[in-house]
């Protein structure tokens, strides 16, 4: 049996959809023939990390030992993914040969993807680390790479260090030297302080001429995180005003900006030295997108564009042309907020409370309804609003149609109202809800909705007749009540009125 010549563990981390599992990086140095072997379902980006550990430590002159080192990455049956590991391989092979000592590591947690020339990249999923560094009692400290480190310091209770190189790491595990702190970083690229929400992309609502119904709708969507469908033929404003959206809502609140921010980083979709994202994201995938796209999958599940809409807004343009079956997987996502991924290999579980906004033309050449210009037969038209099913409509809290604008609002040249003022009305509109039950008006579950609403007696009325002689769905009425509690929001009213109800099954009507 060969006798070991070192041994050292290091503490790392994986990262399994969200969730962050521990992983100890055993090391263990034998006389054999010269090699590093990695076990522990090392997928191949994990094993390809001993050629960057090789080349690594020759640009820097450490000495890597010519003796048989076996990497143990436990627990052996959790999959590992990526590059992160490289830094605690490289640690433990250098403190099983006795040139860090295994004190220096006591309680730090190390993650970090190596370069050739040494030097530390970003890695993926940062912040869900730091997040269950900062909550494990046996982590003090967390070692990562210096473009990851403002991602990282929204985790609190836990000392970060952060380097752009191998070399700055061990000269702190061995003489004591100091690594970066969040707090020494410059202020990045275009930042801006919190509480100021500019209009998303540059797009205002005083640029868009008309349309003061799809205004109301979309200033209602925003109030009570209520999905929109706005249907109507080109060139009405339907992309432009679903583009205002975002410039309408608040900006993430700090729980809401971590979970946004981690699912952003699990996807790889921060830059480096980025911090937390403070405006919500407006997500508009091109209707090609596959159904593992739209709500994540994979081998190794990755979120898809539901999860990265967290908190923010997925705009469908050309609803339609989308797959009928990318479209259903929508309806669980809608309803509760989450994608669970299952696959033979595990799950996953991705947050997904997206407010949906979707755009459509009322026929296939998308001209119904202009003298002159349609020339669709009846069958192709029920044939193409048939591709969106009715249990997805029957989600869909605002029905909008967006007709041509007339050249008289073209032409007007008077005051719009801008995006600000009314982010104004939607931010006291959500505060309301959020004081009154902790959620935005359209995550109110059914078994709260009655005592939270509180319907006046015409109200009642009115709701008794749409669902008697309108055919609401059960689904239908909590919606449209919902929408009526945003519209007594939007007021500062307690109570919802029959006008609100009234408006709400409006905006229930058919495209």
């Amino acid at each position: 049996m060969a006798k070991s010549l070192g041994s050292a563990a290091v503490m790392s981390a994986a990262v399994v959809g969200l969730d962050v599992r521990p992983v100890s990086v055993e090391v263990s140095l034998t006389r054999g023939t010269p090699m590093i072997q990695i076990v522990g379902l090392a997928q191949s980006a994990v094993r390809e990390g001993r050629e960057r550990i090789r080349a690594a430590a020759a640009q820097l002159d450490l000495h890597v030992p010519g003796v048989r080192i076996t990497v143990n990455l436990a627990p052996a049956d959790l999959p590992k993914t990526g590059a992160a590991l490289d830094l605690p391989i490289m640690l433990g092979i250098l403190c099983a040969n006795g040139d860090v000592a295994q004190d220096a590591l006591e309680g730090t947690l190390a993650v970090g993807e190596l370069g050739l020339d040494g030097s530390l990249r970003s890695i993926r999923g940062a912040l869900p680390i730091a997040l269950y560094a900062a909550g494990d009692p046996h982590v003090t400290r967390l070692l990562l790479p210096r473009a990851n480190l403002r991602e990282a310091s929204a985790a609190d209770g836990i000392e970060l260090g952060g380097s752009e190189s191998l070399s700055r790491i061990l000269a702190a595990l061995r003489d004591g030297d100091r690594l970066l702190a969040p707090a020494a970083l410059p202020p990045p690229a275009g930042w801006q302080p919190a509480g100021e929400t500019p209009a998303a992309d540059g797009f205002d609502l005083s640029a868009v001429k008309g349309q003061s119904v799809a205004k109301r709708a979309l200033e209602i969507a925003a109030a009570g995180g209520h999905n929109l469908l706005l249907s109507g033929c080109p060139g009405s404003g339907k992309t432009s005003l679903a583009r205002c959206l975002p410039g309408l809502l608040p900006e993430l609140a700090l729980p809401e900006a971590v979970g946004v921010t981690a699912i952003h980083s699990v996807a790889g979709l921060l830059a480096d030295g980025s911090g937390l994202r403070r405006t919500r994201p407006f997500r508009a995938p091109h209707h090609s997108i596959s159904e593992a796209g739209l709500i994540g999958g994979g081998s190794r599940p990755r979120p898809g564009e539901a999860s990265l809409a967290h908190h923010g807004v997925l705009f469908l343009d050309e609803l339609p042309e989308f797959g009928r079956r990318t479209l259903e997987a929508l309806r669980q996502p809608i309803e509760e907020g989450q994608v669970r991924i299952v696959r033979a290999a595990g799950s996953a579980s991705f947050p997904a409370e997206f407010t949906l906004v979707a755009a459509m033309n009322p026929c296939p050449c998308g001209y119904r309804g202009v003298p002159g210009r349609c020339r669709c037969s009846e069958q192709s038209v029920q044939r193409y609003r048939r591709r969106v099913s009715g249990p997805l409509l029957d989600r869909i809290d605002l029905l909008v149609d967006v007709p041509a604008v007339r050249w008289e609002d073209l032409a007007d040249t008077g005051p719009v109202e801008a995006s600000a003022r009314v982010r104004e009305r939607v931010s006291r509109a959500r505060a309301l809800a959020i004081r009154r039950r902790g959620s935005t008006n359209a995550r109110l579950p059914p078994a709260r909705l009655e005592q939270a609403c509180g319907v006046d007696r015409g109200g009642r009325t009115l709701l008794r007749k749409a669902v008697t002689c309108l055919d609401l769905t059960a689904r239908g009425y909590h919606r449209a009540l919902r929408v009526a509690r945003t519209l007594a929001d939007l007021e500062g009213w307690s109570r919802v009125s029959e006008d609100h109800v009234a408006e709400a099954i409006r905006f229930r009507g058919s495209i």
